[in-house]
């Protein structure tokens, strides 16, 4: 040890933000921790209000991380494992690989992603090269269905903004910055309630974000599309529009006129349960206050076959109004100028026979090979591509039915990184089954989930302050923050780059992987900008000043205005590209399944997100259990007293697919609607079989179904918000009531 001292600039990694921080480091051991005004957020008081951030230093070296590769030696999830080195695993995992791809074709494997603060590339450039088209990840509930939604409307992905200094009406739809984002984004809306400027949030509950609010509209859960189609009638039918931008922009508004007909305020009422005097308000308080802003949440993802459909009416809210590439409102993303994370997965290596293999490409028009080619002929006229592998992943359920079933051939093998599939996607229990008939289940995790318990190989990653980290939306915008990592990975972790380079050489990829390290990756990232990734790392953030209203500048070479990257050339309120896959040219609205008033007389939500969790993460932690010791179900005051519920009891909250306990707590939301937490297991609790960590009492995911026969058309979304449920005391006989989960194989 030489004593020697110094102060790095670092990152957070606990979340996709990737704030600024300040390591002080003495013999190659972080001592503290402090937040770096000088970078994102350029706010001290943000970082230090985050309770994650606070604990990076006890989840750094958490006596439950994963250290070490490990290998399974007894039955797959009973706990028993020998400790081997990186490259036994590296040697073992490709020669089973080799083996799977001899016999079944590349097809045979599939791998499963997790957060936004994972890095995506390396795991897709390996699945392109290896020839599988069949990588999973959360993508139809998350993220994919606005970047589809927006793209088939102005031609790429919009930034919703919400200055509080420029923004004159902000509407917050399924969105909980509170609780799910408690960042800069938060302080934001903060500042702007403070201006007494409209701030209508749309939610069942009144969240701390629905507390600020000017107008609160407690909708119905799986309404939403009606909503949003019933405020364009009302913009539309009372001339709220901005005619002028309609005329020279927007294509297809005659037939939007004749489409919303039905769409009354009345009529919208009956389905949604708000006001129609409500709804006329908040439709003109968005159309006439200019720059308004509409900024969506997850909660929007989550509803099922009305989820792609809500957003491309909101698209379309957005589009009538004028409130696109307009500061304020919101920001019509720009072609990055580093190296795009297309040109990084190297897409255009999976040969034509591997895509027509992808599960389930014939049923989703967007979420395919086919659905991304045809957008790509028009994004590419404006030198821009979406990103293919997430916005092409395939339906989760098609995978676990291909590994059980064989149909229309059987997947055996599966990677894992970053992600908890039995927690994070709907039917746990098929999954488990699914995932327990594997030859190879490979896992690569920083602690021991209960996905991991099932794996054959356990293989730890390097954690937030353990790893460079940079983000750039996927290409699909001209940014990119992050920065260096405190501290080499401590033990065996590796950062997940390592791992996909060492499969890839011994998989005959090695030409393809110029790189030695994934900071050598991030130079060439980064070299068109003439920076290196050193250089990158002392401010942090690469993100040149805006510029809005880009459809209305001249092409220097045509004479013409550059217009949007559509068919048309302008905003497809009549999306053309949607017709032709879909039939379904404007925002279809499907009637949300109703509650039985017999059998399961409330309505369920399943994604509610809280405070300092961030999704299945962080129950390690003791100080946020104290804070948050169990899962909550969450009623009205008068649900509660009509079923006879007392807060603070536990309870069974069953839907037709399942059950899972609850404690219950009352709260302001609307009647009849029953809100649980998503993400819940015990880590205190033992990992291996029976328990796997209380997954199979607590876990949201016993009530959902994701079956691909029952999801929409567009992405295969399936619904985790708004179905049928049922509420009653956990000491009940469950035998008494319909139903039942399905037999716990792991019982």
């Amino acid at each position: 040890m030489d004593g020697r001292r110094i102060i790095r600039k670092t990152v957070c990694g606990l979340c996709g933000y990737l704030c600024g921080l300040s390591a002080r480091i003495e013999d190659g051991k972080i001592l503290e921790i402090e937040p770096d005004p000088s970078r994102f957020p350029y706010d001290a008081t943000i970082v230090r209000g985050c309770a994650r951030c606070r604990h990076n230093l006890e989840l750094l070296d958490h006596p439950t991380r994963v250290n070490y590769p490990m290998k399974r030696v007894g039955e797959r999830g009973s706990g028993q494992w020998e400790r081997i080195t990186w490259r036994q695993a590296l040697d073992d995992i490709a020669l089973r690989l080799h083996r799977l791809k001899a016999i079944h074709g590349s097809e045979a494997l599939a791998t499963s992603i997790g957060g936004p603060h994972t890095a995506y590339w390396p795991l897709h450039r390996f699945m392109n090269l290896f020839g599988s088209p069949n990588n999973m990840g959360i993508g139809q509930m998350c993220w994919n269905p606005a970047i589809w939604a927006n793209t088939v409307t102005f031609g790429w992905p919009v930034e919703n903004e919400l200055d509080p200094k420029t923004t004159s009406c902000a509407i917050l739809w399924g969105a909980n910055p509170a609780e799910s984002d408690n960042s800069l984004f938060w302080r934001n809306v903060m500042e702007y309630s403070r201006t007494g400027s409209p701030l209508i949030v749309v939610d069942p509950r009144r969240t701390r974000t629905a507390l600020r609010a000017t107008h609160w509209l407690s909708i119905r859960p799986g309404s939403d599309c009606a909503l949003a189609l019933g405020l364009l009638h009302v913009i539309v039918v009372e001339n709220l529009y901005d005619r002028a931008f309609v005329e020279k922009w927007c294509e297809g508004f005659e037939a939007l006129e004749r489409y919303i007909e039905p769409y009354t305020p009345a009529a919208v009422e009956g389905v949604t349960g708000i006001d129609a005097v409500l709804i006329r308000k908040t439709a003109s308080l968005y159309a006439r206050c200019s720059p308004a802003a509409l900024i969506t949440g997850r909660a929007i993802d989550q509803i099922g076959a009305n989820s792609f459909q809500t957003h491309r009416a909101l698209a379309l809210l957005r589009a009538i109004t004028g409130n696109v590439d307009l500061p304020g409102a919101s920001h019509l993303a720009e072609r990055p100028d580093l190296v795009p994370e297309i040109d990084m997965e190297l897409s255009d290596r999976i040969p034509e026979s591997q895509r027509r293999k992808q599960l389930g490409g014939d049923r989703w028009a967007m979420q395919s090979y086919r659905g991304y080619d045809l957008i790509n002929r028009y994004t590419i006229r404006a030198s821009k591509r979406l990103p293919m592998r997430y916005l092409t992943s395939v339906h989760p359920n098609l995978v676990w039915q291909a590994m059980l079933k064989g149909d229309p051939y059987r997947i055996r093998a599966m990677i894992v990184m970053a992600s908890n599939p039995l927690l994070a996607q709907a039917d746990c229990r098929l999954i488990y089954e699914a995932l327990k008939s594997l030859d190879l289940l490979v896992v690569l995790d920083l602690y021991k989930t209960p996905t991991a318990m099932l794996a054959d190989y356990l293989l730890p990653l390097a954690g937030s302050l353990e790893r460079p980290m940079m983000q750039t939306n996927a290409g699909t915008d001209n940014i990119a923050y992050g920065g260096e990592a405190a501290v080499e990975p401590l033990h065996e972790r590796r950062v997940n780059f390592d791992f996909w380079r060492g499969l890839a050489g011994r998989m005959g990829q090695e030409k393809d992987w110029p790189w030695q390290t994934y900071r050598e990756s991030l130079d060439y990232v980064l070299s068109p900008l003439g920076i290196s990734w050193r250089e990158f790392c002392e401010a942090g953030l690469y993100c040149p000043p805006k510029s809005y209203r880009k459809h209305e500048e001249m092409d220097p070479v045509n004479g013409r205005f550059t217009g949007f990257a559509t068919p048309s050339g302008k905003i497809e309120i009549r999306s053309e590209i949607l017709d032709q896959l879909a039939n379904q040219a404007f925002p279809v609205c499907r009637t949300p399944s109703l509650p039985d008033s017999d059998a399961y007389p409330l309505t369920l939500i399943t994604g509610a997100r809280k405070q300092p969790y961030y999704a299945s993460a962080f129950r390690q932690v003791t100080a946020f259990r104290r804070l948050h010791p169990e899962p909550l179900a969450e009623i009205s005051h008068e649900t509660a007293d009509r079923l006879r519920l007392t807060e603070g009891e536990m309870v069974w909250v069953e839907s037709p697919y399942g059950k899972a306990r609850f404690k219950l707590k009352e709260a302001e939301m609307r009647d009849y609607v029953v809100s649980i937490e998503f993400g819940w297991w015990y880590p205190e609790e033992r990992s291996q079989e029976p328990e796997m960590g209380g997954i199979w009492t607590t876990n949201a995911n016993l009530l959902t179904n994701a079956d691909a026969d029952k999801c929409d058309n567009v992405i295969g979304q399936w619904v985790h918000n708004g179905f049928p449920c049922r509420v009653y005391p956990a000491f009940e006989n469950p035998l008494s009531h319909l139903g039942e989960n399905r037999e716990n194989t792991a019982q």
